[in-house]
């Protein structure tokens, strides 16, 4: 048996997130000695916590890694990935994109990957922060006119139009035809390099052992999320989590396959093309 290791673990409210650490927590899985001592928050507070590296392993979004390379590996198994569908630019009534040049756009943090692949599609734009949580935060902002559009992510691309709201695009399906039919790659889970390779090995091994549960079991998972998962403001229906998880909780998860690797290179490539990453980086995944 491993050594007894504790490990400092955080992620998002979102589902997907839950899904994927779920049996591993529950003692589902073999943990491998490790032991887990969990926080969730939202994306951009992951993003903020990477940068001052004070966690172990966490959920960070794609966009948010080269800043954090240094430090943090990425893991090859865990990765919420978007195949013609992503984040959502909503607004109050229908307009089109080139129309929000220079408007004041909600955007679920400034080191997400939604808000860099928006910054692609739409160079000029005024972002206004709006964090997942609570979870409502986004459409009463949209509603009110504190901003002009905000991108919805998680759950909350699903359900925008029961807020009332109007799509003005889908950002993944937007950078699927600017790449060609590329994924777009969202999240990822990655680990701190000093834990050691041994560590960082157990580490890949129980989150991919965890996934792997889940999908084995993804009826179980859906009443757990469902009876233990709920969100003050997600209106959360068996239907809508289903769908949800089948769209970034399956295959590209478990272990993230070529195309979605050579997507997160040509991210980083368009980025730095257009002034938003400090210099080139090469996307490195743990063995």
């Amino acid at each position: 048996m491993s050594a007894s290791t504790q490990v400092r673990l955080a992620f998002s409210p979102d589902s997907d997130d839950i899904f994927m650490f779920w049996a591993a927590l529950r003692g589902r899985v073999d943990t491998e000695g490790l032991e887990f001592r969990v926080e969730r928050a939202d994306t951009e507070t992951l993003n903020a916590r990477a940068a001052a590296g004070d966690l172990d392993v966490m959920a960070l979004s794609v966009a948010a890694w080269p800043s954090v390379a240094d430090r943090y590996v990425m893991l090859s198994t865990g990765l919420s990935v978007g195949r013609g569908y992503g984040p959502v630019l909503v607004a109050r009534n229908p307009v089109a994109l080139p129309a929000l040049e220079a408007a004041r756009i909600g955007v679920p943090g400034l080191r997400t990957t939604a808000c860099l692949v928006l910054r692609l599609l739409l160079p000029r734009f005024e972002a206004t922060v709006l964090p997942i949580v609570p979870f409502g935060r986004v459409f009463d902002a949209v509603r009110c006119g504190d901003v002009d559009a905000a991108l919805v992510i998680h759950e909350g691309r699903l359900t925008f139009e029961s807020e009332g709201l109007v799509a003005v695009c889908d950002v993944g399906e937007e950078w699927a035809r600017l790449t060609g039919g590329l994924p777009l790659p969202l999240g990822a889970n990655a680990v701190r390099r000093s834990l050691g390779d041994d560590a960082v090995a157990r580490v890949s091994r129980v989150c991919r052992a965890s996934i792997k549960w889940a999908l084995a079991h993804r009826e179980e998972m859906i009443r757990a999320l469902l009876g233990g998962e709920q969100r003050d403001g997600l209106r959360l229906t068996a239907p809508i989590l289903d769908r949800y998880l089948g769209m970034y909780a399956n295959a590209d998860t478990l272990d993230a396959p070529s195309d979605v690797r050579q997507a997160i290179g040509v991210l980083f490539e368009r980025a730095l093309a257009a002034g938003l990453l400090e210099g080139p980086i090469r996307a490195e995944f743990a063995a």
